[in-house]
């Protein structure tokens, strides 16, 4: 008889588990669809190269907003804002689905003084934020680095010009390899 008992121990802790996880699971379907965490970083991009350098820096503390218009309207269906943290990286809640929504997480303001310049259309980054697109995938996005720009390159970005070249090769050269 004792035989019987230990073997319906773990029926009923596996029964007992599963009650747990269905009631998780239908207090969260019966909050609305699950949002969305948005997280990117925010850096100085000294040299106004447009891109990351190794004199760029993380900005402390810059802040950023996310923004979902309607495609067809243009109207403002959600926004939030956040804060970078020590290493230049924020984090947002979104909540819902934003499946008609254009979402873009723009730049706001900078603390530092000498890296405060926000050029238009280079100051922004755009983040699906819907899981109707065909590929399964858990609720974090990840926003592309965004920069403010320095008015004044200091010198030392005169030591990755030659590392970041845009001239272009001749078509006859490439045709050579």
């Amino acid at each position: 008889m004792q035989h019987t008992h230990a073997a319906a121990a773990p029926s009923l802790r596996l029964l007992l588990q599963l009650a747990v996880a269905s009631a998780l699971a239908a207090g969260a379907l019966a909050d609305g669809p699950p949002g969305f965490t948005v997280t990117g970083r925010v850096y100085c991009d000294n040299c106004r190269a447009g891109f990351e350098t190794n004199v760029s820096h993380s900005i402390k503390g810059a802040t950023v907003q996310m923004e979902c218009r309607h495609f067809e309207t243009q109207e403002v269906k959600h926004r939030a804002e956040a804060a970078a943290n020590e290493w230049g990286w924020y984090k947002m809640e979104v909540g819902g689905e934003h499946e008609a929504e254009i979402c873009e997480v723009a730049l706001v303001r900078s603390p530092e003084a000498e890296c405060a310049e926000i050029e238009r259309f280079r100051d922004r980054s755009r983040v699906p934020l819907t899981r109707n697109n065909g590929i399964k995938q858990d609720g974090f996005r990840y926003a592309n680095p965004i920069a403010f720009f320095r008015k004044d390159p200091p010198p030392a970005c005169g030591d990755i010009a030659p590392t970041t070249s845009t001239t272009t090769t001749p078509r006859t050269e490439i045709n050579s390899f």
